[in-house]
């Protein structure tokens, strides 16, 4: 008997993933190789693989890019501190960060000159947790989840606002937020979604695809929190 093979849908890139891309192959067409971008653009070997073989040039911060370089901002977003260096090394800025990961960094930034301490749920080290963090340092506190919330210290509890890594699953999110608003009954919820809509549209669709499945795979690096989430 022969085995049936289910696709997921949606599936595949989000539109922020391949506008990230495209910046860069458009980066390499215009100015030629060596094209620097900070961190991976996203968080794929393989895409990241082919682009090296481009003349993209992956870097862990700014400076190990030489004065006047082209550099690009990967999809998951900078802290401000970033983008000064770059200007002050006359660096030729390329900006890809999603437009989803900048309206968290925007909400971060409105909380904060409100007076509001933001309680970030997202994953420790990340990428985009480390720009969110940087838009109002030490007014950004990371909760990882759950466990986290019991040792959340805020100077007033009643001015908290919770915001969320975008590429997190919209489950455990909301969860980790449940038990925020326990123990700060005033805790402020973002003004929009800050949970991409394209990461939970697959999210649903794995969910939707498992019921009628004996095996679900999902192609993906394994360093991408969306594809661990997948799973």
């Amino acid at each position: 008997m022969k085995g049936l093979v289910l696709l997921a849908a949606p599936r595949g890139c989000c539109a922020g993933v391949d506008r990230a891309v495209s910046a860069v192959e458009r980066a390499l067409e215009l100015h030629g190789a060596p094209v620097y971008v900070r961190k991976q653009i996203v968080h794929n070997s393989y895409v990241v693989a082919a682009l090296q073989g481009r003349g993209a040039v992956f870097v862990e911060e700014t400076g190990e890019a030489p004065d006047g370089a082209v550099v690009v901002f990967s999809a998951h977003g900078v802290a401000p501190a970033v983008r000064a260096e770059a200007s002050q090394r006359g660096l030729r800025v390329i900006d890809a960060t999603c437009p989803l990961v900048t309206k968290v960094h925007r909400e971060a930034a409105r909380f904060a000159a409100a007076g509001y301490d933001i309680l970030l749920i997202g994953q420790p080290g990340h990428d985009e947790v480390a720009g969110t963090l940087g838009q109002a340092p030490g007014r950004v506190h990371l909760v990882s989840g759950r466990g986290d919330v019991a040792a959340v210290k805020v100077p007033d509890p009643a001015k908290v606002a919770w915001l969320s890594q975008t590429t997190l699953a919209v489950d455990e999110a909301l969860a980790t937020a449940s038990a925020l608003r326990e123990r700060f009954p005033q805790l402020l919820d973002p003004p929009s979604d800050d949970i991409c809509f394209a990461a939970q549209n697959r999210q649903a669709a794995v969910k939707r695809i498992a019921a009628e499945s004996d095996l679900v795979l999902v192609v993906g690096a394994v360093n991408s929190r969306n594809s661990t989430r997948l799973v």
